[in-house]
């Protein structure tokens, strides 16, 4: 088998080669191999040139480097990178340190074992996780909640990034969120394909960063995942 892992990256020239490294070094079920693939968002810094640098500073992993023209957003670089996967399963991966690489037996198990067709982590059911905004955890509760009610989930963390797929349920999707609207939007269209798809969750570390340390998301977005949910709920 093999794992597509696919990285949006935007303005990450800090902390690129460090995640890349923890990547391609984490451990993955015996017999599978990996692919990279990173796509840079239209990066305003140094991004570009770090992402271009990746195969020769890791000439044990094989990678697929994309550079987007214009700023698309989040939903718009994973879309680009799912086109080119050529793995069985694909996950997604940030390119910050929020997550770590070190959980990916963890999420791949469902799947391996035959039990999952998707896998969610969790933030919320057992793992660290570094202590920062109270709001933006309520926020997320309630986003998480509100996308239950509409896809009759239980998840605990829609809005998480580590998100696990068998390649053959991406290939029935078209992803038409550009920005971080990708998360309900999947989420509710996972739900909704049929026949019903096995999907489990499974905690996950998580070292959340400060806005000073170069987090992105703001409430505008909550407004925009709101909608989104409502959106997906009622089309395709």
């Amino acid at each position: 088998m093999k794992l597509s892992i696919v990285i949006p990256v935007y303005n990450e020239e800090q902390t690129l080669h460090e995640i890349i490294q923890k990547v391609v070094e984490a451990e993955i079920p015996d017999g599978m191999t990996r692919e990279v693939i990173c796509v840079n968002d239209c990066s305003k810094d140094n991004t570009a040139a770090r992402l271009d640098e990746l195969p020769k500073a890791f000439p044990q992993a094989t990678f697929t480097i994309l550079h987007k023209p214009i700023n698309e957003g989040k939903g718009a670089a994973l879309r680009d990178g799912f086109k080119k996967a050529t793995g069985d399963i694909v996950l997604i991966q940030d390119a910050d340190l929020e997550y770590d690489p070190q959980d990916y037996m963890k999420l791949l198990e469902p799947i391996t074992n035959g039990k999952a067709d998707v896998v969610f982590g969790s933030r919320f059911i057992g793992e660290p996780h570094r202590v920062l905004y109270y709001w933006h955890t309520l926020g997320n509760k309630f986003l998480t909640t509100l996308s239950n009610m509409f896809t009759n989930l239980n998840l605990t963390d829609m809005e998480v990034c580590y998100k696990v797929f068998k390649k053959s349920v991406l290939d029935r999707i078209e992803v038409k969120c550009n920005r971080f609207g990708f998360e309900p939007e999947i989420t509710a269209k996972v739900a909704k394909m049929r026949p019903r798809l096995r999907i489990y969750e499974v905690g996950v570390a998580y070292y959340g960063r400060s806005y000073e340390e170069g987090k992105k998301i703001t409430w505008k977005d909550g407004v925009k995942a709101i909608l989104a949910i409502i959106r997906f709920r009622f089309t395709n």
